[in-house]
C-alpha cells in the first residue's frame, strides 16, 4: 500500500492525500509535477526512474489507512543531480 507522503522531497510543497500534482517513482519518492517537470527532468534523483501520477486515496478510506504524516524534505544539489540527469532525461524511463 502506498504511503502517500505528505510533501514534494524537494520545495516541500504540500501534496495532502488528494493532489493531483503529487508524482512518484516506482520506490515512491515524492515529487510535485512542478519540481518533476522543471528541476528534475522527469528523473528521479534517488533512483534514476521516471514519475507518474500518485493515485489519490478516497477519503473514504483515510480512517482505516492513513496518509503518511512524515515530511521527508531533501532538497536537490543541481550540480550533483546535474550527471545523473544529463544521463538518463533524454531516455524514455521504460528503457533506463
Amino acid at each position: 500500500m502506498l504511503e502517500i507522503r505528505p510533501v514534494c522531497e524537494n520545495c516541500g510543497k504540500a501534496l495532502p492525500c488528494d493532489s493531483r500534482e503529487a508524482m512518484i517513482c516506482t520506490f515512491e519518492c515524492t515529487f510535485c509535477k512542478h519540481c518533476v517537470d522543471d528541476v528534475l527532468s522527469n528523473v528521479c534523483p534517488n533512483c534514476g526512474g521516471g514519475f507518474e501520477k500518485r493515485p489519490v486515496r478516497p477519503s473514504r478510506h483515510l480512517t482505516k489507512y492513513p496518509a503518511a504524516t512524515n515530511q521527508l524534505i531533501k532538497p536537490i544539489d543541481i550540480e550533483k543531480f546535474k550527471e545523473l540527469a544529463d544521463k538518463y532525461k533524454g531516455i524514455d524511463p521504460h528503457l533506463r
